[in-house]
Order: C-alpha cells, then structure tokens, then sequence
C-alpha cells in the first residue's frame, strides 16, 4: 500500500488531480470558520460548545448537532458555509423521488444526457429554493429557541435581529451553498473522487481531532483508559461491518444468446447484475433521522409550558427505548423505500428479456420479476438491520458510557457510514488510474468496489 501512495505522485496528472482537491477542499474549510456578519464568534462557540456537548440528550442539541455534521461545523460558527451541501442532498433525494409519481420527469431521466442536464438544471433550481427555506428556518430557529437560552451570551453585534440582518443572513447562506456547489463539480471534474462527497467526507473528519481531544480527558486517568480500550475497539467492529456490508453485493448470473443486429452476429455472452446488500446508503439514516428529529423539535420548541408535550418529546429524544426503536424501524422502512426507487424488478426483467437474456433456471418475464422482487426483499433485510443498530449506536454509547455525543457520533451513525464510503470511493478511483498505467495500486489482489448510489 506504501508503494501504491508513492505510485501516486509520479503520475502528473493524478497529482496534478490530488493537489486541486487538496486546494479546494482547504478553501473548504476556510469558508467554515467566516462567521455571518453582525453575530460574535467568540460568544457563539462558547454558548454552542455548552449545548453540542449534550446532543445526545435530546432538545435544541440533537437538531443542531445532526445539521452540524453535514457542514463540517459550519453551523456552530453560523458560518457562511452554515447550510453545506445539504440543501444540494435533499433536492437530489426529492428529484429521484419525483422521477417514480411524475410522468415527464421519468421520461426526461431515460434520455440520456440531455435528460440528466435538465434533471440537473431543475434540482440546482429546488436547491436555491430550499437553501432560502432552510435560511429563513435556521433564523427563526435561532431567534425563537437560540436567542432566549443565551442570557449571558452577547451572540448578536447589534441590539436585534431586523430585517436587514435577515435578509443578509438568509442570501449569504445560499450563496455560499450554491459556492459549496460549484467547488464540488470543480472536483469532480478536475479533482479526485465525488466533489460533493468529499466536501463532506472533510467536515466530518475535521471534527476528529477535537472528538480524539474529547476522549482522551474524560474522567480520570483509570476510567479513561478502560473507556479508550472500549471506544477503540468499537470503532474497529464498527469499521469492519461496514465496509464487509458497503462493499457486499449479490450477483445474479445472466446470460445471452447469440444476436443477429443488421449484418452482424452477437455471440452470446455470461454476464451478471450486482445487488448491494446496502443499496440505500446513508440515506436511510438522513431520512431517519429527519423523521423522528421533527417531531421532538417541535414538541419541545412550542410545547415547553406543557407537560405532557414535553413528556412526549423527551420519549422521542436519543436516550429513551422509543426512541431508539423507532429509529430502527424507520431505517429499515426507508432502506426498503429507496431500493424500491432504485432497483424496479418489473424494468430490470423487462430490459433483460428485450436484449435476449435470461436467469438460468427462471422463465423470462413475469418469473424473473417475482424472482428478482423476492431476492430483493431477503437481501435489504439483513442489511438494513446492520445500518439500523449502527445508526443508533452513537446514541447507545453516549448514554450508556456517559461520553459526549460528539465523540460517541464519530464512532458510528452517518459519520462512519459517510467516511468509509468516500474513502473506498476516492480510493478505488485512484486505484483504477493506478492499474491504468500497469502501476502497483493499493491492493495486490481484489479489486476496491464503489459506493451505489
């Protein structure tokens, strides 16, 4: 693998690639540290470090400690970067969404590259949509549930928050949304791996140093070296299943006859199609974690006089078992959702029968479908599963072992599912330039497989 990193900087051009990506994503990160106009740093990480340190207990913490993750910590410096690519992830969720209700969107998705360009045009339209929504909601989010538990933070520059403020606030977050955006294609296109993933991938592993800080000063000396011992080899479990479940896939063999296309004649071939046992990815726990996030948000901002209300959402907050078993259940629904947008039996049969193929010992057509639909379904299970317990685990481990959240969340959820992703993504890149040139790679057998998405 050592001689595989070196192999990388004698080819120009991948260097060339890992150096703009490197300078991007340093641009990154600078942009995250550039606090709005007219709001105190230095008051507002030391009231955000009082509250993200107890995210794991539910109220205005989970909120702001999950939309945290996905900047980077941009949103705790109310930087201008604070949305991240967020908004960018949701209109493509709901882009995909819509291509299975709406007709003409379906259609357009099937007509090649001119189809995917307008596709494209639309969802960076619905992205400067909800980057204003997500603005205006982060505003008065933090002017109604923020601004009254800041009695001794002097957070704002001025004496309220006025219209201007608003406005400036709400049109320097786009902005820097619709930024985040572009720099994302410029590595996709000149860089190394998937722009968007990457800008991610680095707001999460930024986090690392200070969570590694976190760890080492708990408790006392004794106590802290049990829970090190402990936390370390959890991740390493953690790491271990993930990949075995990102990279695992199920192929169906199929094969074809031999094809007469005009004058030529097709010999029949064997080929196979690739199941992930995760096809859903980290976008089941997105969903998830929206899901039973809005709710409590609710219940806990404009219930706060009531007991009952507050009761309730104290149950739908990380730490209670409700919680945690709707968490799960919701994860599996939404993996099972997404495939289902994903992977159509009824198409793949379809396609498959139209070109002359089909599965040995299953008839083609309405067979294959039911086949496929029945594989399906017994191959998300157990996957699903997995992503469940591993999306609750952060949640688990900061209450049971009395860790901050923010170290507990590193070790598990979508942090780990995010980071293992990218890597195995950006490395099987890098991999394939590397094999392209008959240069030693990573691996000396095997192959890296990517992400599906």
């Amino acid at each position: 693998m050592i001689k595989g990193f070196k192999n990388i900087f004698k080819i120009p051009e991948l260097r060339s690639r890992i150096l703009f990506t490197i300078g991007a994503l340093i641009v990154f990160r600078i942009g995250t540290h550039i606090t709005v106009p007219g709001i105190d740093m230095a008051e507002l990480n030391r009231f955000f470090d009082n509250i993200l340190s107890k995210g794991g207990e539910g109220g205005i913490g989970a909120l702001l400690g999950l939309l945290n993750l996905f900047t980077g910590g941009a949103l705790k410096q109310f930087a201008i970067f604070g949305l991240g690519v967020m908004p960018y992830i949701s209109s493509s969720i709901i882009m995909q969404l819509l291509q299975v209700v709406i007709p003409s969107l379906e259609r357009l998705a099937k007509e090649g590259e001119y189809g995917r360009k307008k596709i494209n045009v639309h969802t960076r339209y619905l992205t400067i949509l909800l980057s204003i929504v997500q603005g205006i909601g982060i505003l008065i989010y933090f002017k109604s549930a923020i601004l009254p538990k800041t009695a001794g933070y002097n957070i704002l520059v001025g004496d309220s928050i006025d219209f201007w403020f608003s406005f400036n606030f709400v049109l320097i977050l786009t902005t820097g949304t619709m930024f985040l955006l572009w720099l994302g294609e410029q590595i996709t296109e000149r860089g190394v791996g998937n722009g968007v993933s990457l800008l991610i991938f680095a707001g999460i592993v930024s986090r690392i140093p200070g969570v590694i800080y976190n760890a080492v000063t708990l408790g006392t000396a004794e106590s802290n070296s049990i829970k090190l011992i402990i936390l370390g080899i959890i991740f390493a479990v953690l790491i271990a299943i993930v990949i075995l479940i990102q990279q695992g896939e199920r192929r169906v063999a199929v094969r074809y006859a031999k094809r007469v296309v005009g004058n030529k004649l097709y010999q029949g071939q064997n080929t196979y199609i690739p199941f992930k046992v995760d096809p859903a990815g980290v976008i089941a726990i997105i969903f998830a974690s929206s899901v039973i996030l809005f709710p409590s948000q609710i219940l806990g901002t404009f219930g706060a006089n009531s007991r009952i209300l507050t009761k309730i959402a104290n149950l739908l907050s990380p730490g209670s078992i409700l919680y945690y078993v709707l968490y799960l259940l919701l994860v599996i629904f939404f993996c099972y959702f997404y495939t289902a947008i994903l992977y159509n039996p009824n198409e793949i049969s379809n396609n498959i029968q139209k070109n002359g193929g089909f599965i040995p010992g299953i008839r083609p057509g309405q067979q294959t479908s039911l086949f496929l639909q029945k594989l399906l379904n017994r191959l998300i299970l157990p996957g699903a599963i997995i992503i469940g317990f591993i999306a609750i685990t952060p949640s688990i481990i900061s209450h049971i072992m009395s860790v901050p959240y923010s170290v507990a969340d590193i070790l598990g959820g979508t942090s780990l599912l995010i980071m293992v992703g990218v890597a195995l993504d950006t490395l099987k890149q890098m991999e394939s330039q590397l094999r392209s040139r008959n240069m030693e790679g990573f691996l000396k057998h095997g192959r890296i497989k990517g992400r599906y998405y």
